[in-house]
């Protein structure tokens, strides 16, 4: 059954993680994603970290269920091939530095010529003015710099702390596709297209907003360090292992007391309030962590559960994927790939009852739908060859990428 955005063409123009996730995004849900590199220097994700069969685990799961094709955009017969494609496009998806585009020729004025109508997604690092514009960015500066280390340390004077996940990177990859998703509902209601600007500085600081810049919210009130939010970070060691457990209303804590036999606590002024529970956060973590120590994770948690207080095991990456509940969401899927082998992963986590979104195929060889997406724009067999001959496009038996580790 085709995903809710089938019929819709998406150009991949983009490398690395943010921007093949936002377009991996897309394509799960049923758009065909053509994804463009250059012949000879290709996303370099390709061989990142570890792989198999000349397919990196980064790849492959960022680049799913789209096809290749190869061109060098900087001469003029692949700009060309990149302006016949994006004739018959709805979105063009680009994530390189402001004035790359323009350099090439190929930024939103440049293909609005061609395609008035085409969604113009430009994704960037710090966005197009600023002294930052044109710095190189990585997720751990953008944790830096939007404040996301200093919450992660739990409190402003504590040593900041990265996330040991790229989350900058995958949160600007979904505030991107949603964004294209808006931008194609707008253009079924006005007929036009438009430029879309994402940085993924926004995307953090604008995620942060919603829970943890309580301290900056009310202007003219604002507090210069802020207190640990140490609600959301809940993590207690038992006799064999730990559990994650968060008492947030006063019938949690209520039930929390009374599970761990401490029912002395409820009398105690400064926890009688969610805002005083939240105010000594540190002083009631350490009294809860001290009633844990004495049972099992899991005897706790079958006591916490019956207590109505929320919990549950901290599992690690290969439990988790096992775990009863993961297992029954049907998340985690495996698939084969013709070239990597069997391959677990994910299905897109929006579920669509009607238009159903489905794994179509695995991640791409380098250019190995080169020839099957020229013959769509029309050139004919003598173009392609002379195309192959000049270095302009490649096809996948002559592409395998090189330094790709295998094991």
């Amino acid at each position: 059954m085709p995903g809710p955005l089938d019929g819709v063409r998406v150009v991949d123009f983009t490398t690395m993680i943010a921007g093949p996730y936002g377009t991996m995004i897309l394509a799960d849900q049923g758009a065909d994603v053509i994804k463009v590199e250059a012949p000879l220097r290709s996303d370099h994700v390709r061989r990142a970290g570890y792989g198999q069969r000349h397919f990196s685990a980064a790849f492959v799961n960022n680049n799913r269920n789209k096809r290749s094709l190869t061109v060098d955009a900087k001469s003029p017969a692949g700009k060309q091939v990149i302006l016949d494609l994006v004739r018959t496009a709805d979105v063009f998806v680009q994530n390189f530095r402001p004035g790359v585009m323009a350099r090439l020729a190929l930024d939103y004025d440049d293909l609005k010529a061609v395609n008035p109508k085409i969604i113009y997604l430009s994704m960037s690092g710090w966005g197009e003015s600023g002294p930052f514009a044109h710095k190189p960015v990585y997720d751990p500066i953008i944790q830096a710099l939007s404040g996301l280390a200093s919450v992660q340390a739990g409190a402003d004077d504590a040593r900041p702390r990265l996330i040991r996940t790229i989350l900058p990177d995958k949160l600007t990859g979904i505030t991107a596709s949603q964004a294209v998703a808006a931008a194609l509902f707008a253009r079924e209601r006005t007929g036009e297209g438009q430029h879309v600007r994402l940085s993924m500085l926004d995307s953090v600081v604008a995620f942060m907003w919603s829970s943890d810049m309580g301290s900056q919210t009310f202007v003219g009130k604002e507090v210069d360090v802020a207190r640990a939010a140490t609600f959301i970070d809940l993590i207690y060691e038992t006799k064999s292992g730990y559990i994650s457990v968060s008492v947030m209303s006063n019938d949690q804590w209520h039930g929390f007391c009374h599970a761990v036999g401490h029912p002395e606590w409820l009398d105690d002024e400064r926890f009688k309030t969610p805002g005083g529970r939240d105010r000594y956060a540190d002083e009631r973590l350490e009294l809860m962590q001290s009633a844990l120590h004495d049972k099992t994770a899991e005897e706790w948690l079958d006591i916490l559960e019956e207590a109505g207080v929320p919990c549950a095991p901290v599992l690690t990456r290969s439990q988790m994927v096992r775990h009863e509940q993961v297992e029954a969401s049907g998340i985690v899927v495996e698939t084969e790939h013709p070239r990597a082998g069997l391959l677990r992963q994910t299905r897109n986590a929006a579920r669509f009852e009607a238009t159903v979104p489905e794994i179509r195929y695995g991640a791409p060889h380098l250019g190995e739908h080169t020839e099957e997406i020229l013959t769509e724009l029309g050139y004919d067999n003598q173009q392609q060859a002379a195309l192959l001959r000049d270095g302009v496009v490649s096809v996948a038996d002559e592409a395998i990428e090189e330094g790709t580790h295998n094991g």
